[in-house]
């Protein structure tokens, strides 16, 4: 993640320099897939870990949702953005998504072999509770 982040933002400067020669939408379509894919590698790893990480992560999608609407730094309202004109969800949701398809697909015997044979239904767990 430590090298994603700078490179991601290399590549907003080169997209503020496109929007200003092309039109929007055909200077943003092909930079939105390669940020996001760059977010959403190895996500299912951040599950648990501490805010600082997935707050840069979310630093560098308010970056890109800034770059795409065209507003200013300081703008209110980004998570409006965000949400509502982008259609994107934030860091921590796209986390828990992803990781809720997962397991959605190994319950349903879509996802690799080794994937599934880690995954334990709650049903069939040990009860943790001890017997009174």
């Amino acid at each position: 993640m430590a090298n994603s982040c700078p490179s991601l933002h290399a590549s907003f400067c080169r997209l503020r320099i496109r929007k200003s020669l092309q039109d929007n939408e055909s200077a943003v379509t092909p930079e939105h897939p390669f940020v996001t894919s760059r977010i959403d590698y190895c996500n299912a790893v951040y599950v648990m870990s501490s805010p600082t990480i997935t707050n840069r992560l979310q630093r560098v999608m308010n970056a890109a949702a800034r770059v795409v609407s065209d507003t200013c730094k300081y703008d209110r309202g980004l998570k409006t953005i965000l949400h509502d004109e982008l259609h994107w969800l934030s860091v921590n949701e796209r986390i828990e998504y992803k990781l809720g398809v997962m397991v959605y697909r190994c319950l349903h015997d879509r996802a690799p072999r080794y994937l599934a044979d880690h995954l334990i239904p709650a049903s069939d767990a040990a009860p943790r509770r001890l017997p009174l």
